[in-house]
């Protein structure tokens, strides 16, 4: 079951689904899915990724699943992690399980929705993010929303014998909002 704590026209974003664990299990042992994140070398188990589910839906966790509005369907995950509220900033992550629901605008809507969440209603000032230099879809998600890039760590990622860079963005709240004026 799904709440609607943040809406759009093609995405909500709702508390995480204790329920949801098989399909969040199939999606963190998915090679298309896991070299994205960092997360290739893990193998998840249902068993643990149940217990990540309650530990990481609770209150004082922003993680939410993404959900499409015409069918109820689930099919990502987006957080904000790392918060300081003293400095006001955190860092967002964001990932659309299946191929099918990929370039379809439902990560940038979804993205749009936790950055809006972040500064509003968190008092954040800034969120950033880190994305490899292979994943040029997420990167163009990430520009389209607002995010810049403000450095790179070189050759700090390993997948299928090759090295990427790891790309830091971020976005501030007064970019995002000056965005949105336009």
């Amino acid at each position: 079951m799904y709440f609607k704590k943040i809406e759009d026209k093609k995405v909500y974003l709702s508390p995480m689904c204790t329920d949801d664990a098989i399909k969040y299990t199939k999606w963190m042992n998915d090679f298309d899915v896991t070299d994205k994140i960092n997360s290739s070398c893990n193998v998840i188990s249902l068993e643990s990724e149940k217990a990540w589910l309650e530990k990481n839906s609770g209150i004082g966790n922003y993680q939410f699943a993404i959900v499409k509005q015409e069918n109820d369907e689930l099919i990502g995950n987006c957080s904000l992690h790392d918060l300081d509220f003293i400095n006001g900033r955190a860092t967002v992550g964001i990932f659309i399980g299946d191929k099918e629901n990929r370039g379809k605008g439902y990560g940038s809507e979804a993205l749009e929705l936790l950055i809006s969440y972040g500064f509003n209603h968190l008092n954040l000032n800034n969120i950033m993010l880190a994305v490899y230099s292979f994943n040029n879809p997420a990167i163009a998600c990430y520009k389209k929303v607002g995010f810049k890039e403000i450095g790179r760590r070189r050759e700090a990622y390993f997948k299928n014998n090759e090295r990427y860079d790891e790309i830091f963005m971020d976005i501030l709240r007064s970019e995002f909002y000056e965005r949105r004026k336009l």
